[in-house]
């Protein structure tokens, strides 16, 4: 279903992705650090739909049918690695940093900090090419919104 996507984001000089399919991969990345634990939780799929809401302006249904289209995306998605590479080269740096904030607010809506998930979001924000001052403040303002 997604494959032409997929082959167009992990070309090895991939075009900038036009706002839907941007929105989807990053949706996509959303998920993958949600389901990084095995437990994706009710309270996570709550919390993207209302990142996804407030970040895109959409309501409750279209947020819902993003985060699902998502969830199939992430399932086909190649490894963590070429995926968010592919992100970093298509999504500006500052839309990079403002997801690294919904990346640490999706890890942190079911009240843990899971060792799989802290693991994951060290390295995805390191491929996305976000400094650790910059995902360490994100963190920070995630935790207390």
């Amino acid at each position: 279903m997604f494959r032409d996507f997929l082959t167009r984001l992990t070309q090895p000089q991939p075009e900038p992705l036009a706002d839907e399919d941007a929105r989807l991969a990053l949706t996509a990345l959303l998920v993958r650090i949600a389901r990084s634990d095995n437990d994706y939780a009710d309270t996570e799929m709550a919390r993207i739909d209302r990142i996804l809401a407030k970040r895109y302006g959409l309501g409750p249904f279209e947020a819902a049918a993003l985060r699902a289209r998502a969830e199939d995306l992430e399932a086909e998605a190649p490894d963590t690695v070429r995926f968010t590479r592919a992100i970093k080269d298509a999504v500006p740096y500052e839309d990079r940093r403002a997801v690294v904030e919904a990346l640490w607010s999706v890890a942190l809506a079911d009240g843990a900090r899971a060792e799989e998930e802290d693991a994951l979001l060290r390295l995805v924000v390191s491929l996305l090419g976000v400094n650790d001052r910059d995902s360490a403040l994100a963190r920070q303002k995630a935790a207390r919104g």
